[in-house]
């Protein structure tokens, strides 16, 4: 046999290892490599490492192709890069130590590598980056290929940083004051802190490898399995209480936070953070206790005195009675003067505790919540005139004067009469008992522009510091020596309290300015709900 050659006739295959110029810019990689697995395209897109190819046309350097980690190296979009040079996208620096080393490559026709670059874009760390000088078949540089190099030392930095945060964390995990607890999703420990073990007794190999619900209380740990597993599936965050078993057998009360840590490979594990709170479970349990009781005890109290009203009044009553039948000599004259001048402090006695009596269960009836209001249309101008009678003996005695200032056209208040005429008593009473010599009281009721009604009373006696007005409202609080009043004592300290409290059973305000040597002034503001829009009779006498 012989072989025929024709000289030319006969078209030779070329084989490369890089894709064909086609002329369209930009297109001449797209063709695929003969031979290999995967196409120039594929190949390029999903290097690890950041790649692009460079034009050399015109003289100038322009993107012609860019892969993705290329694009999040230099933190830009792909069409912030294609097309352009390196100084359009690129800081100054960076974009003139590329532009160095294309020359260098274009020059000399061989690969050049930028060692170091001024700075780092992006958050991908390289050592380097090596530019090749791609020739087509006439040997002319069509581009440049620029292929990124690993930072290959930086791996033993980002280790050490690695080792020192664990370092750092395991630290933090022993040093720690809470208890802190590891299990895995088997609820299996894996570890505990130091301070767990201190604070609860417990040695860490008797706990490792244990299941994590042996550490509560028995008739919590079938909650505690479900719940652990919830949590350690879901990822879910959670925090309670939970009742923790000491190694001596003893139950701590404890509040504790737990997190889902996913590591490699999907693992979680569950970390929980205990703190022991058994002492402020034991002061809250004796607070409350303590509360109970002394709520029992004031509830006994109020039953008490509102109980005892027959007891003591009767025989008070009985007393006051028979004391006015000898004083005024019923049977016959008593025979010697003496005689009428005990009666008469017998009688004044007896009506003094009597009246202390009756403030005192009125106070207990309040707290204990046992006044029911009986309420209906009040006239404000008759209840100051008969306020005024029943204390007149008193005022006149010492010299003092009460004016009353009532407008005559007032409209009726809508409340319990005999609750609001011991306000206005009290609040006289107290006013005679604290002024001096020839002085004047005043007595005003008026309209408010709101259409609610205001009742006050004002002395110019010796008054209260301002700084103690507070306590003078409390229950037999007295602030006052009892030098300082025109009666023989000072009574029990509740006729400012009660006064405040009637009021505030009718959703009244009551205000109390004063200063010593500068008088008082009370004044309760009624709510509009409570006026009556019908004026009341003027000629109408005192309501009950």
């Amino acid at each position: 046999m012989s072989t025929k050659k024709s000289g030319g006739s006969r078209t030779k295959k070329k084989t490369s290892t890089m894709p064909t110029e086609t002329g369209k810019t930009g297109e001449q990689f797209l063709t695929p490599v003969s031979g290999l697995p995967l196409d120039f395209e594929s190949l390029f897109s999903q290097m690890p490492v950041p790649r692009l190819i460079v034009d050399t046309k015109a003289g100038e350097y322009r993107v012609l192709r860019i892969n993705a980690k290329a694009l999040a190296y230099f933190e830009r979009t792909d069409k912030q890069v294609l097309g352009r040079m390196m100084s359009e996208f690129a800081a100054p620096k960076i974009a003139n130590h590329f532009l160095q080393a294309f020359n260098v490559a274009m020059k000399h026709g061989q690969p050049a590598t930028i060692h170091s670059l001024p700075g780092i874009p992006g958050g991908i760390r390289v050592h380097s980056f090596w530019i090749n000088p791609i020739k087509n078949g006439d040997g002319e540089i069509t581009c440049l290929d620029v292929i990124a190099q690993p930072d290959t030392s930086d791996q033993s930095a980002l280790q050490r940083e690695r080792d020192d945060a664990i370092s750092l964390l395991t630290s933090i995990f022993d040093v720690s004051e809470v208890g802190i607890i590891v299990t895995d999703h088997n609820r299996l420990i894996v570890r505990v802190n130091e301070s767990f073990v201190r604070i609860y007794g417990w040695e860490r190999h008797e706990l490792v490898g244990q299941d994590y619900s042996c550490l509560f209380a028995p008739d919590e740990r079938d909650m505690a399995r479900k719940s652990h597993d919830k949590f350690i599936s879901s990822g879910i965050r959670s925090s309670g209480e939970m009742k923790l078993m000491r190694r001596d057998g003893s139950i701590a009360n404890c509040l504790f936070t737990s997190a889902t840590l996913e590591l490699s490979q999907k693992r979680r594990f569950q970390v929980t953070t205990i703190m022991d709170i058994t002492l402020r479970k034991q002061m809250e349990m004796s607070l409350r206790m303590a509360k109970e009781q002394a709520d029992a005890a004031n509830h006994a109290k109020s039953t008490f005195l509102a109980n005892m009203s027959h007891e003591l009044r009767t025989p008070l009553n009985a007393i006051i009675g028979f004391s006015e039948m000898v004083k005024s000599e019923t049977f016959g004259p008593l025979g010697n003067d003496k005689y009428a001048e005990y009666i008469g402090d017998i009688h004044g006695s007896a009506r003094h505790l009597l009246d202390i009596i009756n403030e005192v269960l009125d106070m207990s009836k309040i707290e204990a919540g046992r006044v029911e209001l009986d309420e209906e249309p009040i006239c404000l101008k008759a209840l100051v005139e008969a306020t005024v009678r029943i204390v007149a003996s008193r005022a006149f005695s010492s010299g003092i004067e009460i004016l009353k200032e009532v407008d005559d056209d007032l409209p009726d208040l809508f409340a319990d009469s005999r609750l609001i005429r011991q306000v206005l008593i009290n609040l006289v009473t107290n006013a005679v008992k604290y002024s001096g010599n020839a002085t004047t009281i005043r007595i005003i009721a008026g309209l408010r522009e709101d259409n609610g009604l205001r009742l006050c009373v004002e002395d110019n006696g010796v008054g209260i510091p301002s700084s103690r007005i507070r306590e003078a409202l409390e229950p037999f609080g007295q602030i006052n020596d009892p030098a300082h009043t025109h009666q023989g004592n000072q009574g029990t300290g509740l006729g400012l309290p009660l006064a405040k409290a009637m009021a505030e059973l009718h959703g009244a305000e009551f205000i109390l300015k004063s200063d010593v040597n500068k008088g008082a002034r009370i004044t309760i503001d009624f709510p509009s709900s409570r006026t009556l829009t019908k004026a009341h009779n003027p000629d109408k006498t005192e309501q009950g």
